[in-house]
């Protein structure tokens, strides 16, 4: 993918600023950091639309197109996988590690999704240890990762 159309737009969101970062028209990374070396643009406002949807409760599975512009075959397969983790649920990073074909590999599993390049639409807040305990979390801190899960929680026993 040509890297020269990478450009980024800011969300407000209730859990802070999030910078969006597109390939062309497809979503290559979300973050609470400004990215460096990537130009300013305007995202496509169905997205803007999406993780408003989302974040008042109204969408559970985003449809806006992703690029993985980074991570290993492995580290892919893992975010990929969390893509079916639904709404309001939460599974543990061993399920995780099972369902793509990696059992034991809970570990590593937990080290890909530190590397998730777009968290929220690739839901990697959902995944939580074995014994409860929610985990870390990249996408901005633990302190971030249990707003997203009680906010959809709450959102889904409407």
């Amino acid at each position: 993918m040509d890297e020269a159309r990478l450009f980024f737009d800011t969300f407000l969101s209730p859990i802070g600023r999030l910078y969006i970062v597109f390939a062309g028209k497809k979503l290559a990374g979300i973050s609470m950091k400004k990215p460096s070396g990537v130009k300013a643009g305007a995202a496509p406002g169905p997205f803007k639309a999406e993780l408003s949807a989302y974040f008042s409760g109204r969408l559970g599975r985003f449809k806006q197109e992703i690029a993985l512009l980074e991570g290993t075959e492995f580290e892919r397969q893992v975010w990929l996988g969390i893509k079916g983790v639904p709404y309001g649920e939460m599974r543990t990073y061993k399920w995780l590690s099972e369902q793509i074909g990696r059992p034991g590999a809970y570990r590593a599993v937990g080290q890909a999704l530190s590397k998730n390049p777009i968290p929220i639409v690739l839901p990697c807040h959902r995944i939580i240890e074995s014994d409860g305990h929610i985990g870390g979390y990249s996408g901005g801190g633990v302190e971030i990762k249990r707003r997203l899960l009680d906010m959809e929680y709450y959102h889904s026993i409407r």
